[in-house]
């Protein structure tokens, strides 16, 4: 073992020597060795394998099921955001991707391309289809996929190799920089690095959303599946493995009731399965959790042995939610006692039969909303999130990598009374104006070497605010970018400048902060994202209704946040200019340089000016 483990830090010290030449995966008797390390190929995980990429580092990107995507392959169609001016970098491109896809397949006019929304709410195979060719497009990232993490190997604070276990073999990795983008946060536990599951008391970051005093639950996980009633593409719901029918029959009392409108629904409907709306394309439903359902598909309690479980803990897990969640479908289905107008609504239903045929049409992966937390630099808790007095934005964060408008949302942690018509406890959603995310919760204090952008350091009700698509592919990306500066500047993740790695995010199209008139692709996208960075976009509008919506489009989703635009065209204001001045002093700007700032009349000519004073002068 000291033998090995001299050759793993020799082999570190080389490749730390030639970091900025390696471009190439080398593979040498079940040994590869590469720039950047990354578990899960979650949509974080291929927003990282991109962005370290384009960095010209060589990337292993390691899967350990047979699908990449995450979620957002297995049957989570509707990405959860609120305004589409949250979405940038990354995720804005694969969005823009798939939408080009349905646009080219079907025409422009197309009825797809319209439910397509924007590309946000494509079919999980062609969320699959888009996602493959976006890693194709770069030779430097190899994908592994059915690799399972078995072991890590530490030395002086950093991650020496991570074997893995893939169809009876093992494979040693080395990397520089290692990534866990999986939603369990497994090799970031395996490293070491000190992690919470379950809820902090109030009295932990005194959050008003925390329950009175710490527990050990978890939020609850279901299967989010792809449904349709188009009966040229549907397929039938079959019996699970073991199925009882008195597993079920407490729901027919709450049927005879009359109370639920059908079975599968979406709100003001009350009903069983929630079929998110709009429809998918090509009429394909994402099917959901109803929250505060009188009947629930997911099952808070049932999933406390997941995030620390061992393979076999998690597949006993995976299967009494697949039980669960399929046998009361059939049993509303096939069950003569249940009353027609629900077994001929349920009839109606079926898996979709051109998706997830490798697994006879159900998702691969069960809905981990979440499992571990990372205890790292920064921990983001409820107040992150929050406006501080009487400002229009939330808290402003000077290292921030990313953004979001989604709020903290949790869909229960405990359940009272009988399985089918108890009730869940620990739900809550709380609107806030969208928000800055910090560096911080990406690193880890005990490894110095691995970045951590999914199970990221957060409280629960923190994490709630950060647990969403969109949000963690844009902390994958930066984590990318993140791997790659250490690996130029031989510096560990920790010790990179910050600004260095948001003027990358800045140039790649990833906001940092959310404006709701300037967004990706904008000529000045760059300048304003930077000074928002500088905290100049703060405290330009008061409200004391901190996170309004902007007019609903339809269901979660509405128009651009009301008072986070630049408004680059409005006279600057005395109060904005006197303090936009301080800020550039405070960034070292000479008083000569500060004379030209004195004759600028709007917001985008300062700003402009501002940025080419800092960066080409």
């Amino acid at each position: 073992m000291n033998k090995l483990k001299f050759v793993y830090a020799f082999c570190i010290v080389v490749l730390s020597l030639c970091a900025s030449c390696n471009q190439k995966i080398s593979e040498n008797n079940g040994d590869i060795e590469a720039d950047v390390c990354i578990y899960g190929a979650t949509p974080a995980g291929i927003a990282a394998a991109i962005s370290a990429s384009k960095s010209n580092k060589a990337v292993v990107l390691i899967e350990p099921t047979i699908r990449i995507g995450g979620m957002v392959t297995n049957g989570l169609s509707h990405t959860d955001f609120h305004s589409f001016e949250a979405l940038s970098g990354t995720f804005l491109d694969f969005t823009q991707r798939v939408e080009k896809y349905y646009s080219e397949q079907y025409g422009a006019n197309s009825q797809q391309v319209k439910d397509s929304f924007g590309g946000t709410f494509g079919e999980p195979k062609v969320n699959l289809l888009i996602f493959q060719e976006m890693l194709d497009e770069y030779p430097n990232i190899k994908v592994i996929k059915d690799a399972s993490l078995s072991d890590v190997q530490i030395l002086n604070s950093r991650i020496l190799s991570a074997e893995f276990k893939t169809k009876g073999k093992s494979l040693v990795l080395l990397a520089d920089i290692f990534i866990d983008a999986t939603y369990e946060g497994d090799l970031m536990a395996m490293s070491g690095v000190s992690y919470t599951v379950g809820r902090e008391g109030k009295d932990a970051y005194n959050e008003s959303l925390a329950p009175d005093t710490t527990d050990n639950q978890l939020q609850a996980y279901n299967f989010r599946f792809c449904a349709t009633k188009d009966p040229d593409n549907r397929v039938e719901v079959k019996k699970p493995l073991g199925y009882d029918r008195n597993d079920f029959v407490e729901v027919l009392s709450i049927l005879e009731t009359g109370i639920l409108d059908k079975v599968f629904g979406y709100p003001p409907d009350k009903a069983i399965y929630k079929a998110h709306l709009p429809v998918n394309p090509n009429n394909k439903f994402d099917i959901n959790d109803m929250s505060k359902g009188i009947v629930r598909l997911s099952l808070p309690g049932k999933n406390l042995g997941w995030p620390d479980g061992s393979p076999e803990q998690r597949i006993e897990i995976f299967d009494d939610h697949l039980y669960h969640n399929v046998g009361l479908l059939y049993f509303l289905q096939n069950d003569s006692e249940v009353p027609e107008k629900y077994r001929s609504d349920a009839k109606n239903w079926g898996w979709c039969k051109d998706e997830f045929i490798e697994n006879d049409h159900l998702p691969l992966q069960l809905y981990v909303r979440e499992a571990r937390r990372m205890i790292g630099q920064h921990i983001y808790v409820q107040q992150d999130s929050e406006p501080v007095g009487e400002d229009s934005r939330a808290v402003y964060h000077k290292s921030s990598i990313a953004m979001g408008d989604y709020g903290n949302n949790c869909h229960g942690t405990h359940h009272v009374g009988p399985l089918i018509g108890g009730m869940h406890e620990g739900e809550f959603y709380n609107p806030v104006p969208p928000y800055q995310i910090p560096y911080g919760v990406l690193l880890p204090i005990e490894i110095h070497n691995l970045i951590v952008p999914v199970a990221i350091s957060s409280s629960h009700v923190g994490f709630c605010a950060l647990r969403l698509e969109p949000i963690w592919t844009s902390l994958g990306q930066a984590a990318g970018f993140a791997a790659a500066l250490a690996i130029d500047s031989n510096k560990n993740p920790d010790d990179i400048e910050v600004k260095v790695l948001q003027k990358k995010l800045h140039e790649d199209g990833s906001a940092t902060i959310y404006v709701g008139d300037v967004l990706p692709g904008d000529p000045d996208f760059e300048a304003v994202q930077w000074w928002g960075a500088q905290g100049g976009l703060h405290q330009l509008n008061t409200t004391s209704k901190p996170g309004q919506r902007g007019k609903n489009i339809v269901g979660q989703y509405y128009e651009v946040a009301p008072l986070h635009d630049a408004n680059l065209d409005k006279i600057l204001e005395p109060d904005t200019k006197d303090r936009w001045f301080a800020i550039c002093k405070n960034m070292g700007v000479q008083d000569e340089d500060l004379n030209i700032l004195q004759h600028v009349e709007t917001r985008g000519d300062f700003i402009r000016e501002a940025y080419n004073l800092i960066h080409f002068r």
